[in-house]
């Protein structure tokens, strides 16, 4: 492989990165309402978000990006692939966080609650002080596995032609008939960029619960 072309796999791999991250960022920012609705008394914003978490926890994402791919255009919304790639991955991932953090929410100890109330503390500074911080650290481990899951899925938004990893990957094994050569390089990338997430995520665990301590 000439250095011309691995740089051109590089290139593809911090792409994945970022529609990847942006694609989680944006997730968390929508999982974050979504767990909101659902753990909400009314039943008019419980219900819209069970069926929200629901349907994209239940449809395959390969599905969920051709749908989208195809409704934008419908909608009037012309828009690059990679913008419907990464609404697409936002929406998934927003489904699989907002159950990680109501499970995180509902694990937040009633006596630290009980307590807060006790000595005057409002429910948005509960929600600041104590349910909110302990809430994403044991969610933790579960959003830095969401993050390898929807790095690994990036792969899919080749279908809606976004030129990423696996793309990339297949365009020069075809034009250089060398698949097994393309194909390991790019398993090679992906498994460093998840060992680094991964890596990174147990160094950001150690540090919170050592500060914690």
């Amino acid at each position: 492989m000439s250095m011309r072309l691995f740089e051109l796999m590089l290139w593809a791999a911090g792409y994945t990165v970022v529609i990847s991250f942006v694609s989680i960022a944006i997730g968390l920012v929508i999982g974050l309402g979504v767990c909101a609705a659902k753990l909400s008394p009314s039943r008019w914003l419980s219900g819209p978000a069970t069926v929200f978490i629901s349907f994209f926890r239940g449809v395959p994402m390969l599905v969920q990006l051709l749908l989208i791919y195809n409704l934008l255009p419908v909608l009037g919304l012309s828009v690059p692939s990679v913008v419907a790639a990464i609404v697409g991955m936002s929406l998934c991932t927003a489904a699989y966080q907002a159950e990680n953090l109501r499970g995180g929410f509902n694990s937040v100890p009633k006596g630290l609650l009980e307590a807060a109330e006790m000595v005057g503390m409002t429910s948005a500074q509960q929600l600041r002080r104590i349910r909110a911080p302990i809430a994403i650290r044991l969610t933790l481990p579960a959003l830095v596995n969401e993050s390898i899951l929807i790095l690994k899925a990036s792969s899919l938004v080749s279908v809606v032609g976004v030129i990423e990893l696996t793309r990339m990957a297949q365009n020069l094994s075809a034009s250089s008939y060398k698949p097994l050569l393309y194909y390991s390089v790019a398993g090679a990338l992906y498994f460093l960029i998840n060992w680094v997430v991964s890596s990174g995520g147990l160094l950001l665990e150690r540090r919170m619960r050592t500060e914690r301590a």
